[in-house]
């Protein structure tokens, strides 16, 4: 027996434990409209058959995720109903937040997190013991997947469960196996598409590029798995002459760019752009139609129309999101190494959230989760996360609006980042580098522009926390979360262009 893995494994058996010990606490706590949603959706998979999942509009929180997550509903609302027949109810049980449903989804939330405890541990199995400690510690007691999963409340942390077990089979070379776990996390989310062009290259390159009859029989092996997990989850609804609803409800381009709450990515700085360029042009004169409360209303849909700048697309979207896909993916095909698999991943969830369709804040949990595996490849990968890490989970307090919720996320981040600091600067001071023939210690630093971008956080904080209630009211409402949004934006922006030119050199 391997007594060091077997100390590693309970050592993140112990983590888990205080995680979840956490999220026991945080049950009181704030949750979003995302609670009703998945609630109705137990009520729509129990009281509904097949037929009516997607074609039910008895809530407005209609069921819009791939049929997988369909399923994992419809297995949990086996259990609601023994805890109160009412959670499951598709009318009475509308805008229904009694204890026992409150428990019931909370705590489905924590066990669906063993998932993500079996990916960190087969990810790490044979990593050093400090590299394998500190990774165990950035995601299990990941700040920005208690705050979304366990105070918002989804269930990302189950789904980054599976992608990490993936990753960790293709880093073993057995491609078929991740592959076909990837092709299930589709069927549960569909968001986490943005990474299937990686797959698709790396896949076909690395397992299906061994000459012509092995490599045929593989591509057709590995497209036999990815078609049979399509069938199971999609099958049903295709023989039901539903598949074209399905995607509508999975794909609804009319919510538009942007998010109530812009995401901090590109689209930030082409909205401010274009009302600066529409400011500018009314003050020389020129008659330019501005819609009212565009972008900065908190409105969703096609209501939010550009004033100067050509109107985006989802086709636009699309293409950008591929273009900056691109270098990655001539990489991947030119050297397809399994160590570079994670950065690659996270590299192309970076780019869907930078450049993609109505973005949510929380998506940023697709790149950060995946980078806090390639953070302890080397110190610049360390300092790189060090940022990233706590500018994703700066942009997500917004989601946390009511005051009782303030010091609970503040908490989170500060302790988030001091556990990093430690934890980097104890894994880099082991580690020595050979310089002019002397032996010399590296040593875990950020630079002087870094420190001063998060220096910058705390004002930000203070402006929008403090200073705009107190001089401006209720005044220019959307002006925090746009301060948050653009300043956190230019940090995400940071990580994409580190990220490119890390992976190309």
């Amino acid at each position: 027996m391997d007594h060091r893995n077997n100390g590693d494994g309970r050592l993140l058996l112990w983590l888990f434990a205080v995680a979840t010990s956490v999220k026991l606490l945080l049950i009181p706590s704030y949750r979003s409209t995302d609670f009703e949603v998945h609630r109705n959706w137990l009520a729509i998979t129990h009281s509904l058959p097949l037929s009516q999942w997607y074609l039910d509009e008895t809530s407005q929180w209609t069921l819009d995720y791939p049929p997988f997550f369909a399923y994992f509903e419809r297995f949990l609302s086996f259990f609601a109903p023994l805890v109160d027949p009412k959670i499951t109810d598709l009318h009475s049980g509308l805008g229904y937040a009694a204890d026992s449903v409150v428990y019931f989804q909370r705590i489905t939330a924590m066990a669906s997190d063993l998932c993500l405890l079996l990916g960190v541990l087969r990810l790490t199995r044979k990593a050093e013991p400090l590299s394998r400690n500190l990774i165990c510690v950035l995601v299990v007691l990941s700040p920005g997947l208690l705050i979304v999963d366990h105070v918002h409340f989804q269930y990302n942390g189950f789904l980054l469960g599976w992608l990490l077990l993936s990753v960790s089979f293709l880093q073993d070379g057995r491609d078929l196996v991740g592959g076909f776990l990837f092709a299930v996390v589709l069927c549960f989310k569909h968001l986490f598409a943005v990474a299937a062009p990686v797959y698709f290259v790396y896949l076909l390159r690395h397992y299906c590029w061994s000459g012509l009859a092995t490599g045929l029989r593989r591509l057709l092996t590995l497209g036999a798995v990815v078609v049979a997990v399509f069938a199971a989850a999609f099958g049903p609804f295709i023989y039901n002459g539903q598949i074209q609803q399905v995607i509508s409800r999975m794909f609804p381009f009319g919510r538009g760019l942007c998010h109530a709450y812009w995401a901090p990515n590109f689209w930030v700085f082409y909205i401010i752009l274009d009302k600066g360029l529409a400011f500018s042009l009314r003050k020389l004169g020129v008659d330019v139609q501005v819609p009212s409360a565009s972008f900065t209303g908190g409105l969703v849909g096609d209501s939010s129309p550009f004033a100067v700048l050509p109107q985006i697309t989802p086709l636009t979207t699309f293409v950008m999101v591929l273009l900056a896909l691109t270098p990655c993916l001539i990489k991947a095909w030119r050297k397809p190494q399994p160590g570079l698999v994670a950065r690659w991943i996270a590299y192309a969830y970076t780019c869907g959230f930078l450049f993609g369709w109505h973005v949510h804040e929380k998506a940023s949990l697709h790149f950060t989760i995946p980078l806090a595996i390639v953070a302890v490849q080397s110190l610049e990968d360390a300092k790189h996360y060090f940022l990233v890490s706590i500018v994703s989970c700066y942009s997500l307090f917004p989601l946390l609006y009511e005051p009782r919720e303030y010091p609970i996320k503040v908490l989170l981040l500060l302790l988030h980042s001091m556990v990093m600091w430690l934890g980097f600067s104890a894994q880099y001071a082991l580690k020595e580098k050979k310089e002019d023939g002397e032996s010399k210690k590296s040593k875990f630093e950020i630079g002087c522009i870094e420190k001063s971008y998060l220096m910058g956080l705390v004002i930000v904080e203070i402006v929008s926390q403090f200073l705009h209630p107190y001089f401006l009211g209720d005044r220019f409402a959307f002006m925090p979360l746009m301060l948050i949004s653009t300043y956190c934006a230019v940090g995400i922006m940071y990580s994409w262009v580190w990220q490119l030119k890390r992976i190309l050199t």
